[in-house]
């Protein structure tokens, strides 16, 4: 009778995983949120960002990480420097266990091993999109750092990313960490609020209904050492140009904010798109100032002129997105004057209200968020909308307020700065949420179609601006 229950309980058994087998593609992962269940795979870590994933322990994420990279690489190095500082920390350290492989292999190693179900990517952006693609192929999920996509070639090979990982039945997320950023998220807010922001003015291309401009530097020191970036950074072969990398993030506030929970049909949706773009220059003086490197690489020979690096971080985008005028501006200067640093400016402009977002030296470069009555709306009208609004906002975020500029209309929407969380803090927050996703398998599916549609018009962008030269 024992030997007949113990062959009953291994056959339910048995049973039960066919069962469960049948629910899911061959070697799929099942996800339930339990602790360490998280295996993550780096692979090719050339950019901060991917430590800044690991800069806090996450109870679903298991503290044996498998680590995949080129031997001798400056970025590996870096990453793993990073990983032990948050190791040996005295406040909250982490306890990450890096299983490193490294050799010109490390791709097909990583794909054949398939030691984790998670692969994280931010690194050199040439061969990243490839690298989508072979681990979605692999049946793994990808957390992938921006951009995902810098060419029209690569744009394709996302289209098929995303086919296959629907096949396979994973998953592929965009690391938009600015979603997270508090004053995104009441700008959000605001302009979702129909009774007081209306709806998005239709614009022009002189005039755009959204405007976005974003300024960097190639250079910068933090406490008072340079930020040494990899040389490779400067070919926008690697890297992509300003147009196909920093856009992607104001697209996507875009596509977020003023576009809520639809879906961005790129051929349906998206029209109109051109662009320009023109180049910084960099002497050899400034390049190894920055990369520590005392010469220009073989692979930057082509972008010098009279030993001057041309470097196309610079450009122009504008697009329709359902019939209503956009304009984008990104530009990479070699250096902030004495006492500046990047700088940031955007206008949203609704039928009942204007939204601005300005972070310059006048506000001491922390972004802040303004709100402008248009022209010919009662002040009366105005005012107490944008009131009932803010009230709205406060039973979530009772910290905020608003108070009247010196200038006539305008109004300031006070976000206190130890309210708002660090960049760094986001990454986590984006991780979060996608494992969430794996969990609850209900990413939306406007998440798909959005990122298509972000990476079809930046490497449009590139392509068409490389034809005006």
């Amino acid at each position: 009778m024992k030997q007949y229950l113990k062959i009953v309980a291994i056959g339910l058994m048995l049973l039960s995983c066919v069962q469960k087998n049948n629910n899911a593609t061959k070697e799929e992962t099942i996800f339930t949120g339990e602790m360490g269940e998280i295996q993550l795979i780096v692979v090719a870590p050339g950019h901060f960002h991917a430590n800044l994933l690991q800069k806090s322990s996450m109870p679903q994420v298991n503290d044996s990480v498998f680590v995949y990279a080129p031997a001798e690489d400056a970025g590996l190095k870096q990453y793993l420097s990073a990983i032990e500082s948050f190791n040996q920390r005295d406040k909250d350290p982490t306890n990450w266990q890096t299983i490193v492989y490294t050799g010109g292999d490390f791709l097909n190693k990583m794909v054949t091993d398939k030691k984790g179900n998670v692969v994280i990517l931010a690194g050199n952006n040439k061969e990243k999109t490839g690298y989508i693609l072979s681990a979605v192929d692999a049946g793994l999920n990808v957390l992938s750092d921006k951009p995902m996509a810098i060419k029209r070639e690569d744009f394709h090979l996302l289209q098929e990313a995303y086919a296959n990982a629907e096949a396979h039945n994973v998953l592929l997320y965009d690391m938009m960490t600015e979603r997270y950023d508090l004053l995104n998220i009441i700008e959000k807010k605001l302009i979702n609020n129909q009774d007081f922001f209306g709806e998005l003015q239709t614009g022009t291309p002189e005039d755009p209904a959204v405007y976005m401009e974003s300024v960097h530097h190639f250079y910068k020191e933090v406490s008072g050492a340079p930020l040494i970036r990899p040389a490779w950074y400067y070919d926008v072969e690697q890297q992509g140009e300003g147009i196909a990398d920093v856009t992607t993030h104001l697209i996507d506030l875009l596509f977020w904010k003023c576009f809520s929970n639809q879906s961005i049909e790129y051929i349906r949706d998206i029209g109109n798109i051109s662009s320009t773009h023109w180049p910084t220059e960099i002497t050899l003086a400034q390049f190894t100032k920055s990369t520590g490197e005392t010469s220009f690489p073989d692979y930057l020979q082509k972008y010098l002129d009279n030993s001057i690096l041309k470097v196309y971080a610079n450009g122009t985008v504008n697009f329709d997105v359902k019939n209503r005028a956009i304009g984008l501006k990104v530009i990479w200067n070699w250096q902030a004057p004495e006492g500046s640093g990047d700088t940031f400016r955007s206008v949203v402009q609704g039928t009942k209200a204007i939204l601005k977002t300005v972070q310059d030296k006048e506000h001491n470069f922390i972004k802040q968020l303004y709100v402008q009555k248009p022209e010919g709306l009662d002040e009366n009208k105005f005012s107490d909308s944008m009131k009932k609004a803010i009230k709205k906002i406060q039973t979530t975020y009772p910290f905020v307020s608003v108070s009247p500029t010196s200038t006539k209309g305008e109004y300031l929407i006070n976000i206190p700065e130890v309210n708002r969380e660090g960049h760094e803090s986001h990454f986590k927050q984006v991780a979060e949420s996608f494992f969430n996703f794996l969990v609850n398998r209900d990413m939306p599916e406007w998440e798909r179609a959005n990122t298509l549609a972000k990476y079809y018009i930046t490497t449009k962008a590139v392509e068409i601006a490389k034809e005006r030269n």
